[in-house]
């Protein structure tokens, strides 16, 4: 191939000169025909429509000009192309079926939803909307660039300064050379709520914004269905959303029924659509519709698709989704010109991006403002002060032979500039009154302070932004609407924590390994009526042994006897009335036959830096951290490796810096500091807590929280509590001092626990018989006593177990003394937490 320069052939490679021409051809493509900059939302012809009209004037307070009008002023300043694909671009912005606020109000045909094309220009007419405003800004203050057009003649802006983020408002599509953008439209006030909160947090994620911009919002309606595209979108920048029509069944006489479609997918041709249906009628393919006619109006659309006698309207409608547009994906690819590059933004990238560029709009418009001012300040300064000296100002002038030689005199006697000279030239005589003086001084104040502020705002980001959040709230106010689009949800990608309401529940778990949960406020109510937390159905000689409050959001951790630890959702446990017994534990958890829960740990959402204490029958305790936890399986892990003869019996969740006391069978006790045990991993053994004489085990572990007292119970019913502060804090593996005088009488130590004064406790034998009583009502004494007979058991039974339990108030009770006791656990409760946890978790 040859080229001609200067008459003269230059051989050229075609290769080469194909490959540079097409690249050149892509490039102009991309960025000045097909794609939107991600700062206005705006592609070039959109931009120079819109541009034409505000030079032309044609605001909403101004009466409707010709579209043609229009169309040439466009074609012969700004955009070198054919008229019809200004026109056809002018015409979607007036669509309120294609864009979600249009930017363009039209007046005649601008086309339909039926795929009626628009009357021809010289017939509609057209004047900005008032959204538009916002989007052009102030363009007259320097906000943004500009570049000549194609002649050199005249200049238009590169991007618009739009104060709202049009982008993803009005969204975008448009083909280019080897990539494509389709962008959907979104509600604004989601838009500028989600804008706000990321200018607030700067280091937000997309998640975080999906809370304000939950999907987007069609201008045409209809069902979005599932959250999976939406967040593929949102991001990647890429992902396939479902759209269905939302429908209405009516019942009709004689059996029959008529399906009603009020909202179709988006960029559907509604004729089109029907004329779908009708086609699978009358080739046979869909039986049962008896009629189908379109009765939309200027109130809405209204497709009547009537059925046949006894035919099931939810069999046509599935079929009507599958084989026609009455359900259609909507491939979102959210490509935009960064910078004058083609990329794919994630939401939050978009909304970055536009931060960035609102940064720098209200930046230049607050300098063009501040330069304004200060030269306007310039020129009173001069004024006010030729006021002053008014007199030889005017003989100076008198005595000039012409304005040039007036104005030197006035720089060379007043150090006047020469702006300020030209003024004063240019005063007429009415501003020599004391009036006008005033109205000049009151002014020239007055653009002081302005000074001030605009220069406080470019001195500090803070203000700046929040003049930016101001604004955009200012739109969202005056031109959000509701939402149009409905969001729901698939079956099988369901998040079932988004369809449950976080609420604080209490779990019970029964001494025979029944567990239930139950509303918060059922529980108190229940208390205030005097009656206890004994009423629920359970054989007679079962009894709840565990309670703790949860939030229905979060984890409870299950340790059981052989060493295992399973978790549920507070959720996933089934709720009963007061009364239920429950479900057993074991239809929940693939926990072994002779296995048995021995601790239940409620576990805030966002805990860290926790620790989970465990003791073993046999002495050995461990301390591992509670990020080693953070993956349990369905059928449980190690939590603690135990020899063949020994067994989990305490499990404590710690903040690093607690103190602890461990009890055993024989009457000894020891109390350590957490920091005294070793940090040891998920499956270690663990290590020596306490020297345990022949016989001897382990009995209890409880954590000491400030105000709590020490609760010992004998096996033949004796008891007492101790001020903690005679067990004095020892190192670990260590014999322990005496926790309580041990006799023939008294039996063996049946438990030992940290308790309240204003709790209760139960007393459960081996015969099954159960005793509640106060802790307030037990006798204090000394470490090394007896204590006093609490129960009186019947010979050759023994006491087996003693749980904690909310104080049960007399029926004449004061209801603030019980009020007080559930805050003071639940204080107890956030002591352990340190702080960390997002709702009440309390152990009682």
């Amino acid at each position: 191939m040859a080229s001609t320069i200067n008459d003269k052939l230059i051989p050229v490679d075609l290769e080469h000169e194909m490959k540079k021409s097409f690249i050149s051809y892509a490039m102009a493509v991309i960025i000045n025909r097909a794609l939107p900059d991600v700062r206005d939302g705006l592609k070039p012809v959109h931009r120079r429509i819109l541009y034409a009209m505000n030079e032309l004037g044609m605001t909403p307070d101004k009466p409707f000009r010709k579209s043609a009008r229009i169309v040439g002023d466009v074609l012969g300043k700004y955009h070198p192309h054919g008229d019809s694909s200004v026109y056809d671009a002018m015409v979607r912005l007036a669509q309120d079926f294609n864009i979600r606020y249009p930017l363009v109000e039209g007046q005649g045909n601008f086309g339909s939803v039926d795929g009626d094309g628009a009357a021809a220009m010289r017939y509609s007419e057209a004047r900005m909307n008032k959204l538009t405003l916002h989007l052009i800004g102030e363009i007259d203050k320097d906000t943004v660039d500009f570049y000549p057009n194609f002649d050199e003649t005249l200049l238009q802006p590169t991007v618009m300064p739009s104060r709202y983020p049009n982008l993803l408002v009005n969204g975008s599509n448009g083909i280019a050379v080897g990539m494509a953008t389709n962008i959907p439209p979104h509600n604004l006030r989601e838009v500028v709520d989600g804008c706000i909160y990321m200018i607030d947090h700067p280091d937000c994620t997309t998640d975080d914004l999906m809370q304000f911009i939950k999907g987007p919002d069609f201008p045409t309606g209809g069902i979005i269905l599932g959250q999976s595209g939406i967040r593929a979108a949102y991001h990647t920048g890429r992902g396939r959303i479902l759209v269905r029509a939302k429908t209405e069944i009516e019942t009709m006489s004689q059996n029959r029924s008529r399906i009603v479609v009020t909202e179709i997918p988006y960029m559907v041709n509604k004729a089109k659509l029907v004329e779908k249906i009708a086609e699978l009628v009358h080739e046979k393919r869909l039986d049962g519709i008896s009629d189908i006619r379109d009765e939309s109006d200027r109130k809405g659309m209204r497709i009547v698709i009537e059925l046949k006698r006894d035919v099931h309207p939810t069999v046509v409608l599935n079929y009507l989704y599958k084989h026609t547009a009455m359900q259609e994906t909507f491939g979102a690819n959210m490509l935009a010109l960064v910078n004058g590059e083609p990329k794919v933004l994630s939401l939050r990238e978009m909304l970055y991006h536009y931060i960035v560029h609102q940064k720098e709009v209200v930046t230049r418009r607050t300098r063009y403002d501040l330069a304004k001012a200060e030269a306007r300040a310039h020129i009173l300064e001069g004024l006010l002060k030729a006021l002053d000296h008014i007199d030889e100002i005017v003989a100076i002038i008198r005595g000039s032979k012409d304005p040039n030689t007036a104005r030197t005199a006035l720089v060379e006697r007043f150090a006047f500039s020469d702006k300020q000279a030209q003024a004063i030239l240019d005063m007429r005589l009415a501003r020599l009154t004391g009036l006008e003086r005033d109205k000049l001084q009151a002014e020239y104040d007055e653009l002081e302070k302005s000074i001030a502020y605009f220069k406080s705002l470019l001195a500090d980001e803070v203000l700046l932004m929040g003049v930016i959040k101001q604004e955009m709230g200012e739109i969202r106010d005056k031109f959000a609407d509701e939402r149009r689009t409905e969001l729901t949800v698939m079956e099988g990608e369901i998040d079932i924590e988004d369809l449950i309401q976080s609420d604080d529940m209490v779990v019970t778990m029964t001494h025979f390994g029944y567990v239930k949960r139950l509303p918060k406020s059922t529980y108190r109510a229940q208390h205030r009526g005097g009656k206890g937390v004994s009423g629920m159905a359970t054989r007679e000689e079962d009894f709840a042994e565990r309670l703790i409050i949860v939030n229905t959001h979060e984890e409870i951790m299950f340790f059981t006897n052989r060493g295992r630890v399973y978790n549920l959702k507070c959720y996933q446990i089934p709720e009963a009335g007061r009364t239920a017994r429950g479900v057993a534990i074991v239809n929940l958890l693939q926990i072994a036959g002779d296995e048995k829960v021995t601790a239940m740990i409620p576990v805030p959402r966002g805990l860290e830096e926790h620790y989970l204490v465990m003791m073993t029958r046999k002495g050995m305790i461990k301390r591992t951290p509670y990020s080693e936890f953070a993956n349990l399986r369905k059928a449980g892990l190690i939590a603690i490796t135990l020899r063949e003869d020994d067994e989990l019996c305490s499990v404590n969740l710690t903040d690093g810096n607690m103190s602890l006391i461990i009890g055993s069978r024989q009457g000894r006790a020891l109390r350590i500091h957490e920091s005294s045990i070793r940090v040891i991993g998920r499956t270690g053994m663990g290590v020596h807590a306490m020297k345990l004489r022949e016989n001897d085990e382990i009995i209890d572990m409880s954590r000491l929280v400030e105000g709590q007292q020490v609760l010992a119970i004998t096996t033949n019913g004796y008891g007492k509590r101790t001020d903690p502060e005679q067990y004095r804090e020892q190192g670990r593996n260590g014999m322990g001092i005496i926790a309580m005088s041990l006799t023939e009488k008294t039996g063996e130590l049946a438990a030992q626990l940290a308790v309240d004064l204003d709790e209760d406790i139960l007393l459960i034998t081996d015969e099954g018989t159960i005793i509640r009583m106060a802790v307030r009502d037990i006798r204090e004494s000394g470490r090394n006593t007896q204590g006093v007979r609490l129960m009186r058991i019947a010979e050759g039974a023994k006491i087996v177990c003693v749980a904690r339990a909310e104080q049960e108030p007399e029926e004449e009770a004061d209801e603030a003394a019980f009020e007080e006791a559930v805050e003071r656990m639940a204080q107890e409760s956030e002591t352990v937490m340190d702080g960390s946890q997002d709702s009440d978790n309390e152990e009682i």
